[in-house]
């Protein structure tokens, strides 16, 4: 009960938006328009909201170009060829290539398949075209998504605090792992590091649609730097976590080679993991992360040249890849990539 009163609590404000807009699109069409049956004008407006909130303005585009082009075909077609069973199936095969043609996404192909099913169905009625219908209700889903707009940032905060805990935790699986010289640990950790593609791409969806409600909505315009933050601090932390993979995946060679690793490159992976969690609470909150910066900037003065003594070829590939890991997480809090190279101190000469 607890979760579905949670989910609940998420989606009120869709739903109230929902709501409102499919009214107001029936009000308008009816009584400034004069259409007695709008039918469309509330599926617009619904469908231009959409539940999910993403992409919402191209959602839109495509839903009144798939009416307009279901529409069109199937009122030239059907007050030729009548309305029946072969009738209908021609309509629909029709007003989909047409949408197919002009290069229409899913969305305008089935919209015009569906339109043209039900303007073959009902018959032309006269009056008002279902066209205008769908404009209308779209605009108004559009104009009350304006004036009652979902927080653009409670998708992209959610989304950086799950990637940014992933990199915490392929962080601190693999500092353990090395500490034991456990092979199949560091498998393990790799393999976990390898998995975190998903949550990327869900961030970058969140973003897309944060981004979108902050543009297109004036009380939410406050919030893009904030969103800006976050997309800096997500692109840094998916590289960090590329290079991780790197990195795990040479300590692995070096393991399987007995190769010889710094005892002090496990704790240097355990102070990177609670700098993360300081950046990923000090983002969250909204705040400058300047904590975390300061302890990436004292753990970036571990990273030198001790590192590599009595270590092989896979050794040094490790240690690069912690200090390209140092650079990204630097990045993520806002530091210049110059500043932050410059954090770390400089490598040994090459003989």
């Amino acid at each position: 009960m607890r979760a579905a009163g949670r989910r609940l609590r998420r989606a009120a404000l869709p739903i109230a938006q929902a709501s409102i807009a499919a009214g107001l699109a029936w009000l308008v069409a009816t009584e400034l328009i004069g259409h007695d049956r709008p039918f469309f004008a509330p599926i617009a407006a619904l469908i231009s909201l959409g539940v999910s909130h993403n992409q919402r303005l191209r959602r839109a585009a495509e839903l009144m170009v798939g009416v307009a082009v279901g529409i069109a075909v199937a009122e030239l077609l059907v007050g030729v060829i009548g309305s029946g069973t072969w009738q209908i199936a021609l309509v629909v095969a029709l007003a989909m290539a047409l949408a197919v043609l002009l290069d229409g996404g899913p969305v305008i192909t089935i919209q015009a398949g569906a339109s043209a099913v039900l303007v073959a169905a009902l018959l032309p009625s006269g009056g008002v075209s279902r066209a205008v219908d769908a404009l209308v209700g779209g605009a108004i889903g559009l104009g009350v998504a304006a004036v009652l707009p979902a927080d653009p940032l409670t998708g992209a905060r959610r989304q950086l605090r799950a990637l940014l805990a992933e990199l915490v935790d392929g962080l601190r699986s693999l500092a353990a792992a090395l500490a034991g010289r456990d092979e199949a640990a560091v498998l393990a950790a790799l393999s976990r590091a390898r998995e975190t593609q998903p949550t990327v791409n869900e961030l970058r969806s969140a973003l897309l649609a944060g981004e979108e409600i902050a543009t297109f909505a004036p009380l939410r315009r406050r919030n893009r730097a904030r969103l800006q933050r976050i997309d800096v601090a997500g692109v840094r932390a998916d590289y960090a976590l590329r290079n991780l993979r790197v990195l795990a995946r040479r300590a692995l060679a070096a393991l399987r080679e007995g190769e010889q690793l710094s005892t002090a490159l496990p704790q240097r992976l355990e102070e990177l993991a609670g700098a993360v969690e300081l950046l990923r609470d000090e983002l969250d909150r909204g705040e400058d992360p300047d904590r975390a910066r300061a302890a990436l900037l004292g753990s970036a003065a571990g990273c030198g040249p001790e590192l590599l003594e009595g270590t092989g070829f896979s050794g040094r590939v490790v240690v690069a890849q912690l200090r390209s890991v140092v650079i990204d997480l630097l990045q993520a809090t806002g530091t210049p990539r110059v500043d932050a190279a410059a954090a770390l101190p400089p490598p040994p000469p090459t003989s």
